[in-house]
């Protein structure tokens, strides 16, 4: 029986995992600072490696989502050092050039990875349309007051992100694989809260906010400034070229990706 490590349990993509591993014939840990009513769950936390050693003794494979902290090299050292694989939930980010240093957590985690001696996957999801949960307040309002609403996203459901996971960690093939993970379609921003309208019945529009405005915004809200920039300079990229759209998901999984008014649809108890 193969087991698997899955870190970040309680979270939207660490818990659609342990679901989607349920009846896979795997014996599943849930790794959680607080593992209580998790099943399989196990106590550990990213931020304190030595906690590790516990959840990792006698794992297989290592389904790993990092969480906003700092990297911590120890935690790959010790996953390398008890599992034979592992499977990164990253981002749409470049390979690394020879001597390149990264420029982001997820390039850096990926050098991590490739250089432990692990067997590695990594999964770059390129968007997640549960960022779009960040809207409710203002949906509830009515309207959603951002820059670039012609910007076209290929947001994709954590379920399938999930599934995806599930699959790779259960069969074979998939070593040294970069899948990068989009929903079905690139849909305009101001769409997606048309739909997310029309799924509560009711109507939301987009207006458009200044870029300048919602720099200040954003830089306020994340405490972030270069990172604010650097989405808001994607967004206006996403006006005039859309955001690419993959066929990972139905090539790996046999079946289309879900739509943004099916994830709509299963999140509106969310912006009711």
């Amino acid at each position: 029986m193969q087991r698997i490590l899955v870190t970040g349990a309680t979270g939207r993509v660490g818990g659609q995992v342990v679901t989607a591993l349920a009846g896979t014939g795997a014996e599943v840990r849930a790794l959680a600072r607080d593992p209580r009513g998790l099943p399989g769950g196990v106590a550990g936390d990213l931020a304190e490696p030595g906690t590790l050693i516990p959840a990792l003794r006698g794992v297989d494979s290592v389904f790993l989502l990092w969480p906003g902290l700092p990297v911590q090299p120890r935690v790959v050292e010790l996953i390398a050092e008890h599992a034979h694989r592992v499977v990164y939930l990253s981002a749409d980010v470049a390979d690394l050039a020879e001597g390149e240093r990264p420029s982001s957590f997820h390039q850096e985690i990926e050098r991590l990875i490739r250089g432990s001696g692990v067997s590695w996957t990594f999964l770059r999801a390129i968007d997640f349309a549960t960022n779009t949960l960040a809207w409710a307040g203002q949906i509830r309002k009515g309207v959603v007051r951002l820059p670039y609403g012609r910007a076209a996203r290929s947001l994709i459901h954590e379920r399938d992100i999930a599934e995806v996971a599930a699959h790779v960690l259960t069969t074979p093939g998939h070593d040294g694989a970069k899948y990068v993970l989009t929903g079905p379609e690139s849909i305009p921003q101001a769409d997606l809260v048309r739909i997310i309208g029309e799924v509560l019945g009711r109507e939301v529009r987009w207006a458009d906010l200044s870029p300048e405005v919602a720099l200040e915004q954003f830089t306020a809200a994340w405490g972030d400034r270069a990172f604010a920039e650097a989405r808001l300079a994607a967004w206006k990229s996403f006006v005039d070229t859309p955001e690419r759209v993959t066929t990972t998901v139905s090539d790996l999984l046999g079946r289309p990706a879900r739509d943004f008014r099916r994830w709509a649809a299963d999140h509106a108890a969310d912006f009711a």
